[in-house]
């Protein structure tokens, strides 16, 4: 059976939904004050490789654990729920945008749904 990383396309299309989904972040007042000062290229790419890990293209992550990278946001930025609850709609948004099928859409949000305590240091 083919991983969601596959199904969705592999690299060209996680790389070409996650430019369009922080475009849209960038673009939303709910959320694009998290992003003032950060470097966007290296966080797009952590971005990608961090979706190709969850959703199966790769067998490992190097990245920070998602409570270490967000602590600052939680603590000093107030992320919360509501901005969560953005970033789940502009990634939603893109997809759908990308002509991604329901059902894949379905998992890739399930598997951010399932993400979201450790985001906000729950």
């Amino acid at each position: 059976m083919n991983t969601l990383f596959e199904q969705l396309g592999g690299a060209a299309a996680v790389d070409l939904a996650v430019d369009r989904f922080y475009d849209k972040v960038l673009a939303d007042e709910r959320i694009r004050h998290f992003f003032t000062g950060v470097d966007m290229a290296r966080q797009r790419q952590h971005q990608k490789n961090f979706f190709t890990y969850a959703f199966g293209g790769a067998a490992n992550y190097s990245g920070q654990t998602l409570r270490v990278a967000h602590r600052r946001m939680v603590d000093t930025q107030g992320l919360a729920d509501t901005h969560f609850d953005a970033v789940v709609e502009n990634l939603k948004s893109t997809l759908v945008e990308l002509n991604v099928a329901d059902a894949l859409i379905d998992q890739v949000i399930a598997i951010t749904e399932s993400a979201r305590d450790d985001v906000l240091g729950r």
